[in-house]
């Protein structure tokens, strides 16, 4: 295996805040400190990386950076010259639209070719809502799969469901998944005409934010109880047979 040059610049993986709360409110000091020093980042949207950073460190000259856009327009290609700066002795920070990066987030391929490159990767401490909603759920924490989002076809969203279902039951597995906020109401509700009635079922809704909304509970007591609109808010969807 090849060494890694000694003044090589280190990727660093920096999380964001969840939702639009003050960042030392969530984040630790290391992130400011970090930001503080690095000049060179990789971002899913340019405007608001820069407004992120600028909140974090208002003095810092917007000017000198340089921001990659790294998004599902980026081409494969182009993905391995975003880690020149660090081949040239400059700290490189991936930044995420919220959360950790490389936690379901297109950073995930960055890292890697970083590796490939023995280039450093530093994760700094932050904010995940898939961590958070699983500490706060009561089911499994030892044994849990993350599957990202379900299929949009009703029918393959069903079995999917169902297949999820059987794998916590027989496996004693939490089973996590998203989707995208606007259709989190219509998910819901198929979760509640799909799943056992003794399934649970967590719902973690704008985690860390004032609108916090975390709540487990059976699919039989779920169809007693009056529910929080989830409509556009991000959420994690956890059940456990």
């Amino acid at each position: 295996m090849a060494n890694r040059i000694e003044n090589q610049g280190k990727l660093y993986l920096i999380p964001t805040t969840l939702g639009e709360n003050e960042p030392l409110e969530v984040l630790p000091i290391s992130i400011k400190q970090a930001i503080e020093q690095i000049d060179h980042y990789i971002v899913e949207n340019e405007k608001t990386a820069r407004r992120f950073i600028k909140k974090i460190s208002p003095r810092k000259s917007q000017p000198n950076l340089h921001l990659s856009v790294l998004n599902k327009y980026t081409e494969a290609q182009e993905i391995p010259a975003f880690l020149q700066p660090c081949l040239d002795g400059f700290n490189t920070g991936i930044l995420s639209e919220a959360g950790c990066p490389g936690i379901a987030d297109p950073g995930a391929e960055v890292v890697k070719i970083a590796h490939e490159k023995n280039i450093q990767v530093v994760p700094l401490v932050g904010p995940s809502s898939i961590v958070l909603a699983l500490m706060a759920s009561g089911m499994n924490g030892q044994s849990f799969a993350f599957n990202g989002y379900l299929p949009i076809d009703g029918t393959e969203r069903k079995g999917a469901i169902k297949r999820l279902e059987k794998l916590s039951k027989d496996y004693r597995q939490s089973q996590l998944f998203i989707e995208t906020p606007y259709r989190n109401d219509k998910l819901f509700a198929e979760l509640l005409k799909t799943l056992n009635p003794g399934t649970r079922v967590c719902v973690a809704c704008d985690v860390t934010l004032p609108t916090e909304y975390i709540l487990t509970k059976t699919i039989a007591d779920w169809k007693r109880t009056k529910v929080e609109s989830l409509h556009k808010r991000p959420a994690i969807f956890i059940i456990q047979g």
